[in-house]
């Protein structure tokens, strides 16, 4: 999980969310508000809602590859996930910044999970019983690492020699420690097993394309060629892969080699 670019909505896009939020918000109480949203959205997020066509569309360009999950950027994102739940949100139903573009491996099991530190640092994790009378959450900073607005890769590593599992940031502080590994437990992502086997095809594949793209540099390759490879390789699955191989090139031989002698891969 990386930093999503920042895109923003065409303005008829956004009047229209501005608009659905108004009615979640017109209604009196916190209560009201609540089921406004839950029914506010689904009316609205349709495949003939126009409004939404475009919030879609513009998470798809926000997504890693052919339409990778912004969580686990393996399955397909399909699901107008909201980052803070909208069961305990309603204000942030139609927040455009509210939105990732997610899988439902992902959205499933977060669903209207929401965990804050509160004022002493302490884990306050926020449970509403099925048949309780909603009630706004506590205030508190939030758990789960916002990748709208965060940069996940400050709190997560990946250990590209063994595992393929991601662990804290060396260094964090407890409270960001916390969050780090809160966040990897409410998404899951390291129970799939099958998310580590990913990350590693995607690991021996970048690196394929990196060795022939140094190759071809070094035999004099035609300018428009080494550019397409360099895009091919920008828009691969698992972006987090490669970020995290520029991150910690120096501690591998081999990537050493390849980024000393394609530098600009950096900025990729």
């Amino acid at each position: 999980m990386i930093r999503l670019p920042d895109l923003t909505l065409d303005a008829d896009t956004t009047t229209a969310l501005r608009g659905y939020q108004q009615s979640v918000n017109a209604v009196a109480d916190y209560p009201g508000r609540v089921e406004a949203a839950k029914s506010e959205f689904k009316k609205r997020n349709t495949a003939t809602n126009a409004t939404f066509r475009a919030v879609r569309a513009k998470l798809a360009e926000m997504c890693s590859g052919a339409r990778r999950c912004a969580y686990c950027e393996d399955s397909v994102a399909d699901e107008v996930e909201h980052i803070a739940p909208k069961s305990l949100f309603p204000e942030l139903t139609f927040d455009w910044f509210n939105y990732v573009y997610a899988c439902g491996p992902c959205n499933g099991p977060k669903s209207n999970r929401w965990e804050v530190l509160d004022h002493r640092g302490e884990l306050v994790v926020i449970i509403r019983e099925r048949d309780a009378v909603p009630e706004p959450p506590p205030p508190g900073t939030a758990v789960l690492v916002n990748p709208r607005s965060e940069h996940p890769e400050r709190f997560l590593e990946l250990d590209l020699r063994e595992t393929f599992l991601f662990v804290p940031t060396l260094g964090l502080s407890r409270s960001d420690e916390l969050r780090a590994r809160r966040t990897l437990d409410i998404l899951g992502l390291n129970r799939r097993d099958y998310l580590a086997e990913a990350r590693r095809a995607a690991f021996d594949d970048y690196n394929r394309h990196l060795e022939a793209y140094v190759q071809r540099k070094a035999e004099a390759a035609p300018t428009d060629e080494l550019a397409r490879r360099a895009s091919s390789i920008a828009r691969r699955q698992h972006p987090t892969v490669w970020h995290e191989m520029r991150r910690q090139r120096d501690r591998y031989a081999h990537l050493r080699r390849l980024f000393g002698a394609a530098p600009e891969a950096l900025t990729w």
